[in-house]
C-alpha cells in the first residue's frame, strides 16, 4: 500500500472521528459511533473482532450559577458531578491542615491557592493517585459540606490544557461541586462568612460504552498489542488527543492484514483515558489477568500527528534485540526521533504489567507536556493536525513489528 492511498484513507479516517462524529466523550453517541466505525473497518480488513460492553455514565450540565448578595460569579459545573441547589455560609479553604480543622457541616467550602493547585484523582483511580489527594477526598466525605467551589489555574500535565481546571472530575465523589478561575476566586475571597446561593445544573446518566479489539493469530503464544484510545473529553474533537492514534490502528489493520509472523496481533481501541473511572481499561486488564506474560510489548499511540515537529517513539524497558530494531527504523525515518519518557498514557498499564512499551506521540507535545494549552480543549481541532505524519507513524510501526521476524 503507497502512502498516498494511505494518506487518503487518514484524511477519511480522521474527517468521519473529528467531523462527522465529532464529540466522542465517553456514554455520547458520538462515542458510541466511532467504535461501530472502528469494528466496522476492522472487519473489513479481515480482522477477527471483539466488542466489549462497558456499563457507564454519561453527563451534561445546562450551566451554574455562584451568588453572594447583589454579586455573581461565573462558575462551571465539575464534569462528572452532582447537581444542586443549595445555600450556606461560604467557608474558605486554602490547604489539607485547613480543611481537617474546619468545621463544614452545612456550608459550601471554597477551595483556593494550595490545595486547589492541582487535579484531585479520582477517588477510585487505581493508576496514580497521590497520598494527599486521597486525605482530601477522604476528609471531605467525612466532613460532607453541602458543595464545593473551587477556584484553579492550570494543571497541563494532568489536567490538559484547560483553564481553569475542574478540580475534581469524578463521578465516584458524591459532593457537588463547580469550579472558576483562579482570578475569579481572588473576588469570592470578598465573600467569605457570607450566605452564598450555589445551583449547578447537572445531571448523570446511566450509558453503554465499547472496548473494540481486533486479532490475529501468529505461530506463538506471544502477541504484541497495539492501543490507542478512541475517546475524548466533552467539548472537544479531541483530534490530537486522539482521533489520530485511532487512525493509526486503523491505517496498521490494513498494514498488517497479511501479517503472517511469529507474534499475535491486537489492535485495541480502548474507551475510558480520558475518562473518569477509565471503564476499557480496568476491563481489559480483568480480561487479562494472568495473562500479561503472553504480551511481547505494547504499542501506545496517544497524541501522535502535531503540526509542529516530528513524530516520537519513546521505549520503555524494550529487550536489546527490539530496542536495536527500534533504532534501526528510526534511523530510516527522518520525521521520527526517540521520544522521552513520558507516563501520561495507557501504555503505563502494561509496564506496571512488567510488558515493555513503545509510547508512540509528537515531539512537540512530550516537551511541552507541562504548559501546553491545546488537549481537552476546543483547540484540539484538524486545524493542527499534520496529516502526513499518521501514514509515517503507522509504516514505521508496522515496518518494526516485520522486523521482528527477522533473524538477528
Amino acid at each position: 500500500m503507497n502512502s498516498k492511498t494511505l494518506l487518503k484513507q487518514t484524511e477519511e479516517h480522521l474527517d468521519v472521528l473529528c467531523s462527522v462524529i465529532g464529540e466522542r466523550r465517553v456514554g455520547g453517541e458520538g462515542n458510541r459511533a466511532a467504535t461501530d466505525y472502528v469494528k466496522n473497518k476492522f472487519q473489513e480488513a479481515g480482522w477477527a473482532t471483539e466488542e466489549t460492553l462497558l456499563p457507564v455514565m454519561d453527563w451534561r450540565t445546562e450551566g451554574a450559577q455562584l451568588i453572594c448578595g447583589k454579586a455573581s460569579f461565573e462558575v462551571f459545573s465539575s464534569p462528572y458531578s452532582l447537581g444542586c441547589s443549595v445555600q450556606g455560609e461560604l467557608l474558605p479553604v486554602d490547604t489539607l491542615g485547613k480543611l481537617k480543622k474546619s468545621d463544614t457541616s452545612g456550608k459550601i467550602v471554597f477551595l483556593y491557592g494550595k490545595i486547589a493547585s492541582e487535579q484531585i484523582m479520582p477517588k477510585n483511580f487505581v493508576f496514580y493517585n497521590p497520598e494527599e489527594h486521597q486525605q482530601i477526598i477522604a476528609v471531605l466525605e467525612q466532613k460532607n459540606p453541602k458543595a464545593l467551589v473551587c477556584a484553579t489555574a492550570r494543571d497541563s500535565a494532568c489536567a490538559g490544557g484547560v483553564y481553569p481546571f475542574p478540580l475534581f472530575e469524578d463521578g465516584d465523589f458524591e459532593i457537588p461541586s463547580v469550579y472558576m478561575k483562579d482570578t475569579e476566586g481572588e473576588k469570592l475571597l470578598a465573600c467569605s462568612g457570607q450566605r452564598v446561593a450555589l445551583e449547578s445544573k447537572a445531571q448523570r446518566i446511566p450509558e453503554k460504552a465499547y472496548n473494540v479489539i481486533a486479532r490475529k493469530n501468529g505461530s506463538s503464544q506471544k502477541r504484541i498489542v497495539i492501543t490507542a484510545h478512541i475517546d475524548a473529553k466533552i467539548g472537544t474533537s479531541g483530534a490530537i488527543d486522539n482521533a489520530t492514534g485511532v487512525a493509526v490502528l486503523l491505517l496498521l489493520s490494513e498494514l498488517l492484514k497479511d501479517y503472517k509472523g511469529k507474534y499475535g496481533i491486537e489492535l485495541v481501541a480502548f474507551n475510558g483515558e480520558d475518562y473518569y473511572a477509565v471503564p476499557g481499561q480496568m476491563k481489559y486488564i480483568e480480561q487479562n489477568e494472568g495473562k500479561f506474560g503472553d504480551i511481547a510489548l505494547n504499542i501506545n499511540i496517544d497524541g501522535a500527528g502535531y503540526i509542529e515537529g516530528m513524530s516520537c517513539f519513546s521505549a520503555f524497558e524494550l529487550p536489546d534485540d527490539f530496542q536495536k530494531k527500534l533504532n534501526e527504523v528510526i534511523c530510516k525515518n527522518p520525521g521520527i526521533v526517540e521520544g522521552l519518557p513520558w507516563v501520561q498514557g495507557d501504555h503505563s498499564i502494561f509496564l506496571q504489567y512488567g510488558c515493555p512499551a513503545i509510547a508512540v506521540s509528537s515531539n512537540w507535545f512530550i516537551e511541552h507536556i507541562a504548559d501546553q494549552d491545546i488537549t481537552h480543549t476546543p483547540k484540539d481541532n484538524l486545524s493542527i493536525v499534520n496529516y502526513e505524519r499518521i501514514p509515517e507513524c503507522a509504516l514505521a510501526i508496522s515496518e518494526f513489528i516485520h522486523s521482528l521476524d527477522q533473524k538477528k
